[in-house]
This record gives structure tokens, C-alpha cells and sequence, in this order.
């Protein structure tokens, strides 16, 4: 798996993305987004995983995190994406109203066969490519993108008006994730 990911810096800041293959839109339900938050929670209890912002959006997933408790970010990454596609092709599995169940478990299946590693489906891409922050400028920068995800897929016109992101957290409100850590920029 250490092949999809370049995190040289174990201690780093990082900024990744994560898509869902063919960047299909599974994200447009809820329940969907609450497995991934609830596997999320695990990492940051038990696993180290410390976010300064998150974002969920139909397709993908942008963090900007570190990893604390001495476990390799990559691993950290690969156990949360490993978890969460299983639960969440399982929730697709037994969801009564998934319309589109049977297109996605065989989009999942075909993408699988192409996959040495994978047994079944495959529900994440395995391009990831983090970015480790180094200045304060960049760590803003990324962590606006992050925000204005929402607002430039025209769903808000606020970034804190989007339930599955931490820019509420960044308006001083609470969000759905306890223990966002919240970086603030002194620029000049």
C-alpha cells in the first residue's frame, strides 16, 4: 500500500484528497458521510488522527492532518480508507433505497478486478498525493481550499453554512468533529 502514499515527514502537516473511484457521487447521502465521520472519530481517539480541517464533498474527502500518536501517516490514511470503504459498500449493500446499488457494487467489483490488492470491491482511488505544509501561508491556503470547497461547488454561499466541513469550526461554532484543532494565521 506505501506506494500510493509520500509522506516523508512521519511528524508533518499534511494536506491529502481522497476520491471514491470514478469519482461517483456516494457522498450525496448523509448515511454515507456519517460512516466515514464515525470511522473518522475512531482514528482521532484511537489512532492519533489530528485534524486542522476537513471537508466531505459527493465524491472525495479533503483533510489537513497529523499524525500524533507515532503512527506512520500512511498507515494512519490506510487503515481509515480501508475501514471505511468496507462499511460504507456494506451500508450500500443494505440500504433499501440505494437506487443505485446494483451500478455501483459492479463499478466497485470492475474497478476491484484491477487491483491486485483488493479481494472485492474497491472503493477509494488509490491516488492520494499529500502535500506536506510547511509555512503558515501554505497551511492557510490549504486549509481555505479545503473550505471553499463547498461554496465553489455552488451548495453554500457561506463555507460555515456546510454541515460536513470544519469551517464552522473556524467560525468560532461547533462543529460535527470534537477536537478540530483550529490554526489561526497571524499574516501580514
Amino acid at each position: 500500500m506505501s506506494r500510493n502514499y509520500k509522506f516523508h515527514n512521519p511528524e508533518g502537516l499534511y494536506f491529502i484528497s481522497f476520491a471514491v473511484v470514478g469519482w461517483l457521487d456516494i457522498f450525496i447521502r448523509n448515511e454515507y458521510k456519517d460512516l466515514f465521520l464515525e470511522s473518522v472519530r475512531f482514528c482521532q481517539k484511537e489512532k492519533g488522527l489530528e485534524i486542522h480541517a476537513w471537508c466531505i464533498m459527493s465524491s472525495h474527502v479533503h483533510f489537513v492532518f497529523r499524525s500524533v500518536k507515532g503512527q506512520k501517516p500512511e498507515l494512519l490514511i490506510g487503515d481509515l480508507k480501508r475501514f471505511t470503504s468496507k462499511a460504507i459498500v456494506k451500508a450500500i449493500i443494505e440500504n433499501p433505497k440505494e437506487s443505485r446499488k446494483e451500478f455501483l457494487l459492479e463499478f466497485f467489483r470492475k474497478e476491484g478486478a484491477k487491483s491486485s490488492n483488493v479481494t472485492q470491491y474497491q472503493f477509494w482511488r488509490h491516488d492520494n498525493k499529500p502535500i506536506e505544509l510547511w509555512s503558515n501561508s501554505v497551511i492557510k491556503q490549504k486549509i481555505d481550499y479545503v473550505h471553499q470547497n463547498p461554496v465553489e461547488a455552488g451548495l453554500v454561499f457561506r463555507a460555515e453554512d456546510y454541515r460536513y466541513s470544519s469551517a464552522i469550526d473556524y467560525a468560532d461554532e461547533k462543529g460535527l468533529l470534537e477536537n478540530i484543532e483550529v490554526f489561526r494565521y497571524y499574516g501580514i
